[in-house]
């Protein structure tokens, strides 16, 4: 069997890292995309995967830029072969209260979140149709289930996300390809742990667990999903939040 190729969206963020080491190590030919203003930190990052052994093809892509888009998943196809899985995980915050949401930070948050999503599956959708195989993987939030103060603009993107998710999902199952989104809750990744100690104390007494998740526990949903054997978990929200968020 020829070896299967995953396409990661913000692959150098927190999440991102652990999700492309994770398809790594599980035997995935890897790419992911960065934006400009990430490039300082990637002598480092990369360095940091040659030695776990990780190889990850990167690309300087904006996301919420459909033509962009087309270009990168063809030069992804062009190096590695055909895109079996894309994890579509990029993803930004830009808090306020909706009274004081400038409507640039709205537009920046929908379109990182959301339209990207979009513009990244439509350039593969077609692929995976015909080939009768495809693993699609939308990284949601616990905050688009159940909504958060100051967030309006983030839930909006990450609710939005399940819904379409579902959708393609019925559109695309007769053809052997999955739909699915993971809902992460708070998770441990640098951004997070840099918050202050004594806000970060009153998040995690929130989580009935007792802790944040790591990245890696959401890179091994992902993971699962991606897997060949998950073909009949499809339109799925699956929820990694240590039971902080539950629904029926």
């Amino acid at each position: 069997m020829t070896q299967r190729v995953a396409l990661v969206t913000g692959a150098v963020g927190g999440i991102g890292t652990a999700i492309v080491t994770e398809l790594a190590k599980a035997g995935f030919k890897v790419a992911g995309n960065y934006i400009p203003f990430e490039k300082d930190k990637l002598p480092q990052w990369k360095e940091a995967r040659q030695k776990d052994g990780v190889s990850v093809e990167l690309f300087e892509v904006d996301v919420t830029d459909f033509e962009a888009c087309g270009k990168f998943v063809a030069d992804v196809q062009a190096k590695l072969g055909p895109i079996d899985v894309l994890v579509n995980n990029a993803g930004i915050t830009r808090d306020a209260t909706l009274k004081k949401m400038k409507k640039e930070n709205w537009d920046l948050v929908i379109g990182t979140n959301l339209t990207s999503v979009f513009n990244m599956t439509r350039q593969v959708i077609e692929g995976m149709l015909e080939r009768k195989y495809g693993r699609i993987v939308n990284i949601s939030s616990m905050n688009g289930q159940k909504g958060q103060f100051g967030q309006a603009n983030y839930s909006a993107a990450k609710s939005g996300i399940h819904g379409f998710t579902m959708s393609l999902a019925q559109e695309a199952a007769r053809n052997n390809v999955t739909v699915n989104s993971v809902a992460p809750g708070y998770t441990a990744t640098p951004m997070v742990q840099a918050i202050d100690e004594k806000i970060l104390k009153s998040i995690i007494a929130q989580i009935p667990a007792g802790r944040m998740a790591t990245p890696e526990e959401i890179a091994w949903t992902v993971r699962f999903l991606a897997d060949e054997r998950s073909g009949f978990v499809n339109g799925a929200m699956i929820p990694v939040n240590g039971a902080q968020y539950t629904s029926f």
